[in-house]
């Protein structure tokens, strides 16, 4: 069966203001104040870790990657507390997906998020229903851009990987591509707009609107 895969973060939904808030409640908590703005939504997108490291990085003091284990599992807990209060689906996600289904091709979401969380958010958004599996980066002992994790959102969904396609918006994405063998839509409404076009991914992806015909051409038998 033809199978989209999609990423959550940054590709179906802008989650960015969530994910930072809860990296400056950890900075908040150990007396800076917040460190990161609006500026930093595509580090947030490559994760908590990324956006601890960079807002230590901000300070005029010594930090290590002890202080990011530290305050790691306090940032989930913040974002778990509060994850979907600014985040929302960019437009046509939802009717783009549902075209998909009605033509016939399996959908599925792989990302990094830890899975509990991205099946809490998926519910809040109201999207979980839609999408055949939910591999997150704790489902399997890897994540992406290793092979396994995108293997896995396709045949848990009872399609081919042969016959299928990631959509995402970073490099992570486009590296997960590779290592399986399969063709990357980026799409170009994340932080980094068209910036994403020097990733050289199969296509572009504008608008969500843009994506069935997209999907049914990449995929044709």
């Amino acid at each position: 069966m033809k199978t989209v895969v999609f990423d959550l973060d940054g590709t179906l939904a802008d989650t960015s203001a969530d994910l930072l808030a809860a990296a400056n409640a950890c900075f908040r908590g150990l007396g800076h104040g917040d460190l990161l703005g609006a500026g930093d939504s595509l580090t947030a997108f490559h994760g908590g870790r990324a956006m601890l490291k960079l807002g230590f990085s901000r300070l005029d003091q010594h930090w290590s990657e002890a202080d990011v284990d530290t305050q790691y599992p306090i940032l989930l807990q913040a974002y778990a507390d509060a994850l979907d209060v600014h985040t929302r689906l960019y437009p046509g996600a939802v009717e783009a997906v549902e075209a998909l289904r009605e033509d016939g091709f399996r959908v599925s979401i792989c990302t990094n998020k830890p899975v509990g969380l991205a099946e809490t958010l998926t519910e809040r958004l109201g999207i979980r229903k839609l999408f055949g599996a939910l591999i997150g980066a704790d489902t399997l002992p890897t994540r992406k851009p290793d092979a396994a994790p995108y293997i896995a959102a396709v045949e848990r969904c009872g399609g081919s990987v042969s016959r299928s396609m990631l959509i995402g918006d970073t490099d992570t994405d486009r590296k997960t591509g590779l290592a399986v063998g399969v063709p990357v839509v980026l799409v170009t409404f994340g932080p980094e707009g068209r910036g994403v076009e020097r990733l050289r991914p199969e296509a572009l992806l504008d608008h969500f609107d843009e994506l069935p015909e997209m999907a049914r051409q990449m995929l044709a038998d």
